[in-house]
C-alpha cells in the first residue's frame, strides 16, 4: 500500500473518530445538564402550563379606566390525546350533555387538527372550574387555562374601543400573528386592534410538578426553568370619557356622528358613531351570538360612521370654497353677489333660501347667511381664473387644495378601516362627460353637493386646519403608550403637517366670517356665553333608491366649528342623517358638547335645548327599507359569486380528470 493511501485511511478514520466523540458528549451534555428535554421527554410527571399575561389598561385623558381585565378559566383540549376517558363522568362534572359534547368536539376536528390545542369551553363557572381540578386526572388531553376578560367600565365608545375574539385559522396564516396559536385571542376591531401587539404583552411558560393524580402541583424546580409572562402596556387616550359619554346620550335615537378634536395636538377629545353599542355585548360566552344580531340591526351599529360613513358635506364646504378662492386671488373680501334666491348663470337655477339681494354683499356675509349663489360662483370664478390655462388647470389646482386639507384620502387616525371619502380631480371629470365639460357642470362641487364626499373626521380636522391657520397634527387617540408620550408607534402623530402656503392674513378673514354665522348668521342658536365660535351649518341633500324609485329623503344635518377664536381647545363635526337643517340639530348639540367641554357643565338656561336633543327620535323611516334592499343585493351578489366558483371547479375537477386519464392510458393501457 502507498505512502499516499495510508495516510488517506488514517485522515478519515480519526474524522469518523472525531464526529463518534462529538456525538458522545452531546448525549451526554442532554442527559446530565439540558434540563428543558429532561421535562420534554418527560412530560408525564412535568406540567407546562402557558400563562396568558393580562392586557393592558386603557384609560382616559383624566386618568379614568375605560378597559380593564377580569381572570376567568376555559377549557382546552387536544383530541389526539384523548385516549380512554370516562365521557359520562366528565359530562357530569361540566354540567353538558353527552349530545354537545359530541357536537363540540367534531367542530373542534373540523376546525382543527387532532393535534392542536382548541378551546372546548369558554369561561367557565367557579363551580366548574372546582370539578374539573377535583377530576384533572380523569380527563386526558384536556387542560383548564387562565385567561383575561376584557372588562368595560361603561357602555360607550364601543367602536373606539373595539373588541377581542378567539383568532381565526385565516389570521393564523398571516404574517402579524406568526406567534400566535389556536385559542389565542386578538383585538378584531378599535384600538384593540390597532395596538395588540402593544396591549397584548408576553406569554409565559411555567414548568410544574405532577402529583400522583396527574393533577399539576409545586413549581418544578423551584420555577428556576419558568419564563415570566409580560403584562401588556398601557395606553392613555387624549378621550375624555365623561364627554364621550354625553356625545352619546345626545345622539341617542339618532343615525349619524361626531367628531371632537384638540386642534393643538390633533387628539381626539371624542367620538361618536350613533346608533352605537353596550361593548360588553362582545366579551363573555354570548359574543358571537350578540354580534350576529348587531350585524343583523339595519342601523348598523358595528359601523364606525364617524370615519367611514362619507357624506356630501354641504354648506360646511364653504368656508374651505372661501380659503381657496381668496388665496389664489380669485376673489377679495369685499367680493359680492347679487342674490334674489337662486343662482341662474349656467342655465340651471339653484335655490339660495335668502331673497334680498344684500346678504351676499362681501365675503362675511355671505358666510354668514350661508348664500348658495354666492359659493358657486366662487368656486366657478376659482377654477376659471386667468392664472390657470384651462378650466381643467384650474380644477386640478383646487383638487390640490383640497387634497392637502385632508380630503379624498384616509387623514390616517390610529383607528383601523378609515375611510377616504371622494375628491373628485380633471381625470374624474374627464371620465364622466368625455372632456366635454365645463365650471357650470361641476358647480355644484362649491355649495358641497355634487361628487365630493367627506366623512366626519374630515371635517372636524379641516376645522382644525382654520383653528390653527395652515396646520394640523394627524388625528390620533393615544396619547401615550406605557406612559411614554415618545413611543416610536406614535412619532408619526407628533408630527405638524402643513397645508399648501396660506398667509395667516387669509386664514383671519375666514375665521371672521365664520364667528358671524355664530354672533348674526345660521347658527346663532349655538352661542356660548363669553366663548367666540368660529362654525358653519350645513343641510347636504340626500336621496336614495328604494325599490327602483328615487326617494327624496330628510336632508343630513351637518354642523361644524371650533372654539375659541383667540385659544383654539375644541374642533367639532356633527353629521345627523336625515334630520333636516344643520342649525335645528347639529349644530345644538356641537354646542352642547363644546360647553361641556370648555366649561366643565352645561348651563341650566340651556336645559331646554338639552332636554329637546335627548329626547328626539330622528331615525327615518326608510333605513329600513334601505337596508333590506342593501342586504338583499348582497346576498345575490354572494350567491353569484359562489355559483361561479362552484362551476369553475367543477370544470378544474373534470379538467384534472381527464388528463389523469389520459396519462393512465398513456402509460398503463397497451
Amino acid at each position: 500500500m502507498s505512502t499516499a493511501a495510508s495516510s488517506r485511511r488514517y485522515i478519515l478514520q480519526i474524522i469518523f473518530l472525531g464526529v463518534a466523540v462529538v456525538i458522545l458528549i452531546r448525549l451526554f451534555f442532554l442527559q446530565n445538564f439540558e434540563s428543558k428535554y429532561k421535562i420534554m421527554a418527560n412530560d408525564i410527571a412535568i406540567y407546562k402550563k402557558v400563562v396568558y399575561p393580562p392586557r393592558g389598561v386603557v384609560y382616559d385623558r383624566k386618568g379614568k379606566v375605560m378597559l380593564s381585565n377580569s381572570t376567568v378559566y376555559d377549557l382546552m383540549v387536544v383530541p389526539r390525546n384523548i385516549k380512554q376517558m370516562d365521557t359520562p363522568a366528565f359530562c357530569n362534572a361540566m354540567g353538558i350533555d353527552l349530545p354537545t359534547f359530541l357536537k363540540t368536539m367534531k367542530l373542534i376536528s373540523v376546525r382543527n387538527i387532532d393535534v392542536r390545542q382548541s378551546i372546548f369551553m369558554e369561561q367557565l363557572s367557579p363551580e366548574q372550574t372546582a370539578r374539573f381540578w377535583e377530576n384533572a386526572y380523569l380527563f386526558p388531553g384536556f387542560e383548564m387555562v387562565e385567561r383575561n376578560l376584557r372588562e368595560y367600565k361603561n357602555e360607550s365608545a364601543g367602536l373606539l374601543l373595539g373588541y377581542i375574539a378567539e383568532v381565526s385559522p385565516e389570521m393564523l396564516k398571516h404574517p402579524r400573528y406568526a406567534s400566535y396559536r389556536q385559542g389565542d385571542y386578538a383585538g378584531r376591531s378599535g384600538l384593540e386592534l390597532q395596538y395588540e401587539e402593544v396591549l397584548r404583552g408576553q406569554r409565559g411558560v411555567h414548568f410544574l410538578e405532577r402529583d400522583k393524580f396527574n393533577r399539576p402541583r409545586d413549581p418544578y424546580r423551584g420555577g428556576s426553568l419558568d419564563t415570566q409572562e409580560v403584562s401588556g402596556k398601557s395606553l392613555e387616550l387624549y378621550l375624555d370619557a365623561e364627554l364621550q359619554m354625553y356625545a352619546e346620550k345626545l345622539m341617542k335615537n339618532k343615525i349619524g356622528s361626531v367628531v371632537a378634536l384638540d386642534p393643538k395636538t390633533g387628539g381626539v377629545l371624542a367620538m361618536v358613531s350613533s346608533p352605537g353599542y353596550d361593548p360588553n355585548l362582545l366579551r363573555g360566552k354570548e359574543r358571537a351570538k350578540n354580534y350576529a344580531t348587531l350585524y343583523r340591526d339595519p342601523t348598523r351599529p358595528l359601523f364606525n360612521r364617524a370615519t367611514q360613513a362619507a357624506y356630501p358635506p354641504g354648506s360646511t364646504i364653504k368656508p374651505m370654497t372661501g380659503l381657496v378662492a381668496l388665496n389664489v386671488g380669485a376673489i377679495t373680501p369685499n367680493f359680492g353677489l347679487a342674490c334674489y334666491g337662486s343662482y341662474n348663470y349656467c342655465g340651471h337655477p339653484i335655490k339660495c333660501e335668502h331673497k334680498d339681494g344684500g346678504h351676499a354683499a362681501n365675503f362675511r356675509l355671505a358666510l354668514a347667511h350661508s348664500c348658495n349663489s354666492y359659493f358657486c360662483h366662487v368656486f366657478r370664478l376659482t377654477i376659471d381664473y386667468k392664472s390657470f390655462a384651462s378650466v381643467k388647470e384650474g380644477l386640478q389646482k383646487w383638487h390640490d387644495y383640497y387634497y392637502s386639507f385632508g380630503f379624498g384620502h384616509p387623514v390616517g387616525i390610529d383607528i383601523p378601516f378609515e375611510k377616504g371619502g371622494a375628491l373628485p380631480d380633471t381625470n374624474q371629470y374627464n371620465r364622466m362627460y368625455r372632456f366635454n365639460w365645463n365650471s357650470c357642470t361641476v358647480v355644484f362641487v362649491g355649495m358641497g353637493q355634487g361628487e365630493i364626499l367627506l366623512t366626519p373626521l374630515q371635517m372636524a380636522n379641516a376645522m382644525c386646519i382654520i383653528a390653527n391657520k395652515g396646520y394640523y397634527y394627524t388625528p390620533h387617540v393615544v396619547k401615550s403608550i406605557g406612559g411614554n408620550t415618545n413611543d416610536p408607534m406614535l412619532k408619526k402623530y407628533l408630527q405638524k403637517q402643513n397645508v399648501l402656503d396660506i398667509p395667516d392674513s387669509t386664514f383671519e378673514i375666514v375665521q371672521r366670517a365664520m364667528q358671524d354665522v355664530v354672533e348674526s348668521g345660521t347658527a346663532i342658536g349655538a352661542k356660548i356665553d363669553s366663548v367666540n365660535i368660529c362654525a358653519k351649518t350645513g343641510t347636504a341633500e340626500n336621496k336614495a333608491i328604494v325599490n327602483g324609485e328615487v326617494i327624496k329623503m330628510a336632508n343630513h344635518s351637518m354642523f361644524v366649528a371650533f372654539a375659541p377664536r383667540e385659544n383654539p381647545k375644541i374642533a367639532i363635526a356633527v353629521a345627523i342623517e336625515n334630520a333636516g337643517f344643520g342649525a335645528t340639530w347639529a349644530a345644538p348639540i356641537a354646542s352642547l358638547l363644546m360647553e361641556k367641554y370648555l366649561k366643565d357643565s352645561v348651563s341650566s338656561k340651556r336645559k331646554t335645548v338639552e332636554d329637546k336633543m335627548v329626547n328626539a327620535k330622528l331615525i327615518n323611516k326608510y333605513v329600513y327599507s334601505i337596508d333590506s334592499m342593501y342586504r338583499a343585493r348582497d346576498q345575490r351578489v354572494y350567491q353569484a359569486k359562489m355559483e361561479r366558483k362552484h362551476l369553475r371547479d367543477s370544470i378544474n375537477r373534470a379538467s384534472d380528470s381527464a388528463a389523469y386519464f389520459n396519462w393512465v392510458r398513456k402509460h398503463f393501457v397497451k
